[in-house]
């Protein structure tokens, strides 16, 4: 007797939940350790190695900046080859740059370390995922993302607490051993034996819809309607949405590289402290992430998209004192604390809707060549933030300058998303 058809079991659970629950798991270990986990570590490599607060971060840039010039080709590898070959490649990579981590001798070995994490983050990064999840679910799209997009969150809130004693115990090397394992047990077989291009390769539809419902909703046959890379750069629609998100990439990533070395070397808090306020702020951007994936399958994209950057542009303004003697840092605990609640919200909020917005205004044609490039141009506004904010740092002694212009560009993106409007013929059939 011939088995029957996946599709036709209704009951069991739609194997694209598998797919994003291994695409959460990655997703979460490769920007928990190449992005959020590395300022932790700042403190205690200045100490090693005898370096300064500008030369630590330059890792980060690194990373970044080469994540971003990769970010188009990956786009390109995306819609070539398909997700599952190059996720499986940045697990590996991921795997092997954390266990090489741990034999670092110097600064510069760091750099080349990032180097490595740059290419993980283009083959199994945020782009990647929202491309993969994008084939497997059409009505759930927002709330799939959005629960993806948590997990560079759970990441932020727990993994600095967690590496923090792992470092006072055992020192910084094991923190980076003991990650490297995790990636190895869990990160790369879920990469290697559960990640699927699209349903139609398992013969499923997207969203675990039946034969019938697939064909009353027209997915019978591949319907990709959208804008080409080029067409999109050609439109004034891109040019907003890109500068926009790159200015909402610097205040986020200026913070989470500077926040934690404000806390401990200019407000003298405890790294145990200095490492909780900064787990707050991913805490909050949990909810952000999750629950406004979700309004953005109630509500218009654009609305929730708007509403979110207010957020960030209103949280901004927790790091700043104006009196009239001037303007100073925040140093009261209730003024920090409800900075991270409100940029924590923000953050989260406007991570899950930038990608969506890509999807939203030009469409699934060429979704992995099109959000490729506004990565590369948000990382290329976050490498910008890292240095800024370090330089200017470095020059005056204190944080006034540097966040002053945080809290002037997230209003500026402010503007610019207001000016983010989908384009009505090229939008999905299945979207209202």
């Amino acid at each position: 007797m011939k088995p029957a058809s996946p599709a036709a079991k209704p009951e069991s659970l739609f194997y694209g939940w598998y797919v994003a629950f291994a695409a959460l798991v990655l997703y979460f270990l490769s920007n928990g350790s190449a992005v959020t986990l590395p300022p932790v570590y700042y403190p205690v490599l200045i100490k090693e190695f005898h370096s300064n607060e500008q030369a630590l971060p330059l890792a980060g840039v690194i990373t970044l900046v080469t994540a971003g010039i990769l970010s188009p080709f990956g786009g390109a590898l995306i819609d070539r080859y398909g997700v599952k070959r190059l996720m499986c490649i940045g697990a590996l990579m991921l795997a092997a740059t954390l266990t090489a981590y741990g034999f670092a001798p110097s600064v510069g070995y760091i750099y080349v370390m990032h180097l490595g994490f740059a290419i993980s983050l283009t083959c199994c990064g945020l782009f990647v995922s929202v491309t993969l999840l994008s084939n497997w679910f059409s009505t759930y799209r927002g709330t799939v993302i959005g629960l993806l997009v948590t997990g560079s969150s759970f990441a932020g809130a727990l993994l600095p607490n967690v590496i923090s004693r792992v470092i006072s115990t055992s020192g910084w090397r094991w923190g980076y051993w003991l990650t490297a394992a995790v990636v190895w047990l869990l990160a790369v077989p879920l990469t290697l034996f559960v990640i699927r291009n699209r349903p139609a390769d398992m013969g499923l539809f997207p969203d675990g819809r039946t034969p019938t419902q697939s064909l009353r909703n027209g997915s019978t046959r591949p319907q990709l309607p959208g804008m080409t890379l080029g067409e999109a750069v050609r439109t004034p629609v891109f040019y907003f949405l890109a500068l926009g998100s790159a200015m909402i990439w610097y205040a986020i990533l200026a913070m989470q590289s500077f926040f934690k070395l404000y806390l401990e070397r200019d407000l003298k808090m405890t790294n145990e402290q200095a490492a909780f306020l900064l787990s707050l702020i991913f805490f909050f951007s949990v909810g952000g992430k999750f629950g406004f994936g979700f309004l953005a399958d109630k509500k218009p994209k654009r609305t929730v998209m708007i509403l979110t950057t207010a957020l960030l542009a209103a949280g901004s303004l927790f790091l700043l004192t104006f009196s009239a003697s001037g303007i100073t840092t925040a140093s009261a605990l209730p003024q920090l604390v409800s900075f991270t609640v409100v940029f924590g919200l923000g953050f989260g909020g406007t991570f899950s809707m930038i990608q969506l917005m890509v999807q939203e205004c030009f469409g699934p044609r060429e979704i992995g060549r099109i959000l490729g490039t506004v990565t590369f141009i948000d990382t290329l506004g976050a490498a910008a933030g890292i240095i800024l904010t370090g330089t200017l740092r470095r020059q005056t002694g204190n944080y006034v300058a540097a966040f002053e212009i945080i809290v002037a560009l997230s209003f500026l993106s402010l503007v610019n998303m207001y000016f983010v409007r989908p384009l009505p013929k090229h939008a999905e059939p299945s979207e209202t």
